[in-house]
């Protein structure tokens, strides 16, 4: 039986370019069978989107976007309970497109839709934040705390590149003008340290930001967080580190610390800047100071083929 589908499309993805493609994509769809679109046109409209496509009975709810759109569509379908909970498609059409890269899913729009509109479900784990007032995120792919979030919110502001350079650049930017340390107390289901912190990345897939490699060994259908954090360190040091981080070899430093937790929760002694797969959980301002984070095995169907 044909799958009642939804797909979610944001049409400002991969700097306007996914409009056009989204076009091009309309005669696969039609070939497949009819689906039900929506474009969003706000900040948090495919959470939306997504939550009323699981109220309305469809089977198939496909995120055609980057890395920020699949945010959206999995906070939207998490909402949900498990039970009314639609299959996810992802047609990788964004700057990053970390997610689609952990699952293996083909780089070209044409054929992922076509996947996604035909392919078989997997389980795959969902990770949770919550901060310490009670506000909580999905990410189905990394969350970070302190540089790559400042990394982030630099891309944000780098129209002219696109892709893995624009990354780089605002990595550049961040080391040269946000060398922050905090110093955390961090507490996993089977660790506790004191830390004076860089960076930390909660990981459920191998890489984000387009190509780096912050947790080569992580992979989303095992249960398992995987941790990896930068230490106190020069910035001569963190320029080392980024081919490191692109290789996946930066475990061999002292500085860097790696592993794997179910569940990790930290207080630090200055206000933490945290991102949901490269969407902004908290910014410049923010006075936050203590975060937990969670893995929920097996939480999602996703489309892989």
């Amino acid at each position: 039986m044909p799958r009642k589908t939804k797909l979610i499309l944001n049409p400002i993805a991969d700097m306007g370019r996914a409009w056009k493609v989204a076009n091009d994509l309309r005669p696969i769809v039609a070939e497949y069978g009819a689906a039900d679109w929506s474009g969003t046109v706000y900040p948090g409209h495919a959470t939306e989107l997504a939550r009323q496509a699981a109220l309305q009975g469809y089977d198939l709810v496909v995120a055609l976007g980057g890395d920020g759109t699949v945010h959206e569509v999995v906070n939207g379908l998490m909402q949900v309970p498990a039970a009314q909970r639609p299959l996810l498609g992802v047609v990788p059409v964004g700057s990053g497109n970390d997610f689609a890269h952990a699952l293996n899913l083909p780089s070209r729009p044409d054929h992922a839709l076509a996947l996604a509109l035909n392919g078989a479900p997997v389980s795959v784990d969902i990770g949770l934040l919550t901060d310490e007032h009670g506000r909580q995120e999905y990410f189905d792919n990394t969350a970070g705390i302190g540089f790559d979030t400042v990394v982030t919110i630099r891309s944000h502001k780098l129209p002219i590149v696109r892709g893995f350079l624009m990354y780089l650049t605002a990595v550049i930017q961040t080391i040269l003008l946000n060398h922050d340390v905090a110093q955390m107390h961090i507490e996993t289901d089977n660790e506790t340290w004191d830390q004076g912190t860089l960076m930390l990345a909660l990981c459920n897939g191998p890489r984000e930001g387009g190509g780096f490699r912050i947790a080569p060994q992580a992979v989303n259908n095992d249960g398992l967080l995987n941790y990896a954090t930068i230490t106190a360190c020069s910035r001569l040091t963190m320029f080392r580190l980024i081919p490191e981080v692109m290789n996946g070899t930066h475990g061999r430093f002292k500085e860097v610390r790696l592993g794997t937790c179910r569940t990790l929760a930290l207080k630090s002694d200055r206000p933490l800047y945290v991102h949901a797969d490269g969407e902004i959980f908290t910014s410049f301002g923010s006075n936050l100071r203590g975060i937990r984070f969670e893995i929920i095995p097996g939480a999602l169907q996703v489309v892989r083929g």
